[in-house]
């Protein structure tokens, strides 16, 4: 028995890398999935039903069972799609995970419109299209489960990639208001953040010395380490489990915390753009943080 036996879960992006081990990992756990990948590049250019395909062909050939979905998520109508053959095939849909993006780096100073629009309607708007096409099924059951792959790279930090990293930390404030309105229906809302080499961490710019050397360690992270952990946020096993952000780096598994107040400084009579500037920095100076990027926190070998 696994622990997604008679589940039925949709996963974005699934034809490559990461979606790939998240699939079959959920099918050899029992779920009958929706494999959707619209195959395009790194980039999300061109298409190509291939890798999609060949994962149902890998799922079934283990004695699961899938169907194949290409719909691109940054079309709300392919999106639903997605939920559509999920409910016409198997006749329910248990969960979603929000996989699918593209990457186009890229210093701020230089970000094009263009670029900028493509990766936000992937990562965010896609991953919203999709979960507001499962809600209304989840609701009238009275369970589900959201997962959102979001990224260190917004949690904390990376170079060149401001488009990337807003719209990953644009999905942690999306899951958090799922968990808060599903509450009380049962339904839950979590992300992950994985660490796995795959198409979209070769593209972090690697020019330093130290940057080159965090690409050396994210080569030795498979994505199949990451894929447990989705698998049991879909599962029931994780029914007292929502709203949290997690992180996943070969075998180690962290939980993040969410931002809250570190410091408070009160002023009877009320601030002035001056005593702002003479008091209260001075007050909080030391709470500060430093910017830092995703290699300078996680600055050990993975385990």
């Amino acid at each position: 028995m696994g622990l997604l036996d008679g589940k039925v879960v949709a996963i974005t992006g699934a034809g490559r890398g990461i979606g790939r081990a998240l699939a079959l990992e959920c099918a050899a756990q029992g779920a009958k999935l929706v494999v959707n990948d619209f195959g395009g590049s790194l980039a999300g250019e061109g298409t190509d039903q291939g890798p999609a395909q060949s994962v149902v062909s890998e799922i079934e050939a283990a004695g699961g069972t899938a169907i194949a979905n290409l719909a691109s998520v940054s079309d709300p109508a392919g999106a639903a799609g997605i939920v559509s053959d999920a409910i016409n095939s198997f006749g329910r849909i248990d969960a979603v995970v929000n996989n699918a993006g593209v990457s186009r780096d890229g210093m701020f100073h230089k970000m094009s419109f263009e670029n900028w629009r493509a990766v936000i309607d992937v990562h965010l708007n896609g991953s919203f299209f999709l979960s507001r096409a499962a809600a209304p099924h989840f609701r009238e059951q009275g369970s589900g489960a959201f997962v959102f792959m979001t990224s260190t790279s917004g949690l904390i930090g990376n170079v060149g990639q401001s488009n990337y990293s807003a719209a990953k930390m644009a999905l942690v404030g999306l899951s958090n208001s799922l968990a808060l309105d599903f509450q009380r229906y049962g339904i839950r809302s979590n992300c992950v953040a994985p660490f796995a080499w795959s198409r979209m961490t070769e593209s972090i710019p690697a020019e330093t010395p130290e940057a080159k050397e965090r690409v050396e360690r994210l080569k030795t992270m498979t994505a199949d380490k990451v894929a447990p952990m989705v698998a049991f946020l879909c599962s029931d096993a994780a029914n007292e489990v929502s709203g949290e952000v997690f992180c996943v780096r070969k075998n180690e598994i962290f939980l993040f915390n969410p931002m809250r107040p570190v410091r408070s400084i009160h002023r009877s009579e009320g601030w002035t753009t001056e005593t702002v500037a003479t008091e209260y920095l001075p007050a909080i100076r030391s709470n500060l943080r430093k910017l830092e990027v995703s290699g300078d926190v996680f600055a050990w070998d993975p385990i």
